[in-house]
């Protein structure tokens, strides 16, 4: 069995697709303007927003009503005929960002079997940034008696021959298009073709090459675990897919394996894609201050004001001040900074949210609030490094700035 197969996607029939299509829950999770004029332009009509709980939302009251809805609307759309199950197959998509460059992918099923997101794993598919196990059980309870999966994640592979999704896009003008949209909210484009027997077979072929232990070890000079798929994104969600998988192995042990949960649906991208570019994740810290943060850095590390490829810069009230650790314990520093925050939070009562962009982080960082900008690490350490040393601090990078991640569009039936 691969690690990643294909999958019985359904697709909404005869909706508005730039209204059906919204970005990740996990996106703008401190611009509540933002959701709400997707609200505004969802309207009335079928729409993913219906059906994923925006992270923006989590702290408000009537939550569990809130995934009651979620389940009984997506429950909904299947009876309804809203959403349309294809035959086992993968989908090609190209994805035109804001600045008009096209990202390729190939959607899929994940194998959970194969995935481990534990500390120091060794597992095929690997999650590239610590988990935060507090954001998992919030997320569990949307998904363990949804009907429905919609996926945000997107994996990579380390393919700099570009021999594996590439090949597969050289042959789309063959492949019948299932969708052609423009998504909301100025972020670009999506198209979507199916992929023919033929094409997939021989995408399946070249995947599985890549996860060959002799080319595996030779290409990263390594005889550790193999690491054929990385999560670049999504990783709470997939890790959120694995615990749901687990805890229904516990209840009727080997028949999960037969079961739809075994599997996610998510899409599979290369890392040596010409669009994807690592963004760095920033911090904004709320109600504390500036100044007691600073000391806190300075009781665990030696800090000089400076710049560099690890420095960082703080932000308040349109100050900015950059710095740089001389006495790292981490490899990264924004493992050194995510290690001083988590404590100040614990010690102070604030609070932290992870942006992406600079000029966001700017805005936040006033009135009692302060900002942490941080470079971002190369796209070509991220597999080396995981292999390894394990998986990076958490929120290290991104893939690109928001409004380029990826829109719900495709689902799966779960059960």
């Amino acid at each position: 069995m691969s690690i990643f197969t294909k999958a019985k996607i359904m697709l909404p029939k005869n909706a508005d697709m730039s209204k059906w299509s919204v970005v990740a829950c996990d996106q703008y999770t401190s611009e509540r303007d933002y959701w709400e004029r997707v609200k505004e332009t969802v309207g009335d009509a079928p729409s993913t927003l219906n059906i994923i709980f925006p992270e923006v939302y989590l702290e408000d009251e009537g939550g569990e009503e809130r995934i009651n809805t979620i389940n009984s609307t997506m429950k909904k759309y299947v009876e309804e005929g809203i959403l349309e199950e294809l035959s086992p197959c993968y989908i090609y998509t190209e994805r035109t960002l804001k600045d008009g460059s096209v990202r390729k992918g190939i959607m899929g099923c994940a194998d959970l079997e194969e995935y481990d997101f534990s500390k120091g794993s060794q597992s095929k598919i690997r999650a590239t940034e610590g988990t935060v196990i507090e954001r998992i059980p919030p997320r569990v309870k949307v998904r363990e008696n949804a009907p429905l999966e919609l996926p945000h994640i997107m994996l990579l592979i380390d393919d700099e021959k570009k021999q594996v999704i590439e090949n597969v896009a050289e042959k789309k003008d063959s492949f019948k298009k299932l969708y052609d949209f423009t998504l909301m909210e100025n972020s670009g484009s999506i198209k979507g073709y199916l992929v023919d027997e033929e094409t997939a077979k021989e995408f399946e072929e070249a995947l599985s090459l890549l996860g060959e232990k002799e080319v595996f070890e030779e290409k990263y000079n390594t005889q550790k675990g193999i690491l054929h798929i990385a999560v670049g994104d999504g990783n709470h969600s997939l890790a959120t897919a694995k615990t749901c998988y687990e805890n229904l192995k516990q209840k009727i042990g080997d028949k999960a394996k037969d079961m739809p949960q075994r599997y996610a649906l998510c899409e599979l991208g290369n890392l040596h894609d010409d669009t994807l570019v690592f963004e760095a994740i920033h911090r904004v810290v709320f109600s504390a201050s500036k100044d007691e943060f600073i000391n806190a850095l300075k009781d665990k590390y030696t800090i000089r004001e400076g710049t560099g490829d690890e420095s960082f810069t703080i932000v308040c009230d349109g100050e900015e001040t950059s710095y740089v650790i001389e006495n790292p314990d981490y490899n990264l520093t924004v493992g050194c900074i995510q290690s001083v925050i988590d404590t100040f939070i614990k010690d102070t009562g604030a609070v932290v949210d992870y942006i992406h962009g600079e000029d966001v982080v700017k805005n936040l960082s006033k009135d009692g609030n302060f900002g942490i900008i941080l470079n971002c690490m190369k796209k070509t350490d991220l597999f080396p490094t995981v292999i390894l040393d394990g998986a990076l601090p958490r929120k290290t990078f991104s893939m690109g700035e928001a409004h380029d991640k990826r829109f719900y569009l495709e689902a799966r039936y779960i059960g």
